[in-house]
């Protein structure tokens, strides 16, 4: 899709270095490790206590920066590891969480791959970042399993050892590509980036199921104060034939709102068109934000990965919100990232429970995935399980195990399911045509 050069881990299936983790770093790795420990976290209190009783993890997602921002994973963590550890621990263990801040940068996402394996963590669980192929080689190299990545790149969809708990970008884009089979022309306003250059075969992956032609793919920076001129194009070619109305489709992620700002501004100039996004993009708190019933997202259908926030399946979620981080507004159980990462910890909790009294170390963690333990989320996801060659393998995603969605849209200002239960995108998705 682009000239850029992607670079991908040499690492094969059959000869990960899973059981050799001693002696893979080098000292340069080292010595960067040691930097970054300034940046990090861990829970309170469990600094210096942490024993062969304590297994040690690591959360990491990008801060304050001016792109995309995930506070309320690494706060969530932390209050789970509190929640968790209040009640005896997983099987007894103290559960030691360390965190990372990724900046939204290829340089720090690696030297938070290499803290990693310089802590012995036994897994990294429930995290954010764009920049896969910067932490994969090192995760690899050390054998660190990553369970519930975001899925933000394609790689996390390939790595042998990454266990992702959603259909990422892949399955949201096919669902809302499916959902807006019967809109006009169709605009995709994306990043100018690696990960936004594979949205555009995803999402008309969907179209083209429903008979729809392609999305018209315009490419926007990550990190812009306005959008302006986005906006108008995005207007021009959805609103081009007045007898068929189009969609204006945003996956900006943090930066959504700004684009809706200028979006706001231009639309009245033009025809109505309708608005449609994935969530991550789009959640309770920008709707409010942006107007709510007389907003710009009124009427737009947006496909997630889970139920809505006000499902009862969450409660478990928001006891450990209420418990052990309540006022801590980061966290924000509406939010997707807070969601993949309770869910992350749930499928961890499990594959420690499964070795019982055994050793707990990122083989027999990563083991106990690969050896088919399935695991259950209370219905917010399917029944999880992940082999090396799953069914969407032949398109580039082997590891991708959950491909179901959930498709909502804004009524009343408020975000409530449009279809009962999820819509699996298996079938969508291994028609797409995607260069990963």
């Amino acid at each position: 899709m682009t000239g850029r050069r992607r670079t991908r881990s040499t690492f094969l299936p059959g000869l990960l270095t899973r059981h050799a983790r001693k002696g893979v770093l080098s000292a340069g790795a080292a010595v960067a490790c040691a930097s970054l420990l300034a940046g990090c976290g861990v829970v309170p209190g469990t600094t210096g206590d942490v024993g062969a009783d304590t297994i040690t993890v690591m959360t990491w997602a990008p801060q304050s920066t001016k792109a995309t921002n995930k506070p309320g994973m690494p706060a969530f963590a932390h209050a789970y590891a509190r929640w968790i550890n209040a009640k005896g621990g997983i099987n007894g263990r103290k559960l030691n969480v360390l965190t990372c801040n990724d900046h939204n940068d290829s340089v720090a996402a690696a030297k938070c791959a290499r803290r990693a394996a310089k802590e012995n963590v036994v897994a990294v669980v429930g995290s954010y970042s764009q920049y896969a192929d910067s932490f994969f080689p090192s995760l690899e190299g050390a054998g660190i399993p990553y369970i519930g990545g975001y899925g933000a790149t394609n790689a996390e969809f390939t790595s042998p050892l990454s266990y992702p708990v959603n259909g990422g970008q892949p399955a949201l884009l096919a669902g809302l590509g499916s959902a807006l089979s019967e809109c006009g022309p169709v605009a995709l306003i994306r990043p100018d980036t690696i990960a936004g250059d594979q949205l555009p075969p995803l999402l008309d992956s969907g179209l083209k199921a429903g008979g729809h032609r392609a999305s018209h793919d315009q490419r926007a920076a990550e990190d812009a104060t306005e959008y302006d001129g986005q906006a108008e194009r995005a207007l021009r070619t959805t609103s081009a034939d007045r007898a068929d109305q189009g969609c204006v489709v945003p996956a900006l992620g943090d930066r959504n709102g700004t684009f809706m700002d200028s979006f706001r501004r231009a639309r009245e100039d033009y025809p109505e068109v309708r608005t449609a996004t994935v969530l991550g993009s789009v959640d309770q708190t920008v709707i409010d934000a942006t107007g709510g019933a007389s907003g710009p997202y009124e009427g737009s259908y947006i496909t997630g990965w889970y139920p809505v926030a006000s499902d009862p399946r969450w409660d478990g979620m928001k006891r450990v919100i209420r418990e052990e981080a309540f006022g801590d507004n980061r966290i924000d159980p509406a939010d997707a990232g807070v969601q993949t990462t309770w869910i992350a910890y749930t499928v961890f909790r499990q594959v420690v429970e499964s070795l019982g009294n055994g050793e707990v170390t990122a083989d027999t963690v990563a083991e106990a995935l690969d050896d088919g333990l399935k695991v259950t989320t209370g219905g917010l996801t399917p029944t999880l399980q992940w082999r090396f060659q799953d069914k969407l393998a032949a398109v580039g995603f082997p590891r991708l195990v959950n491909a179901n969605v959930t498709l909502q849209v804004v009524r009343e200002g408020r975000l409530v399911s449009a279809r009962k239960g999820f819509v699996d995108t298996t079938r969508t998705l291994e028609n797409a045509d995607v260069n990963y």
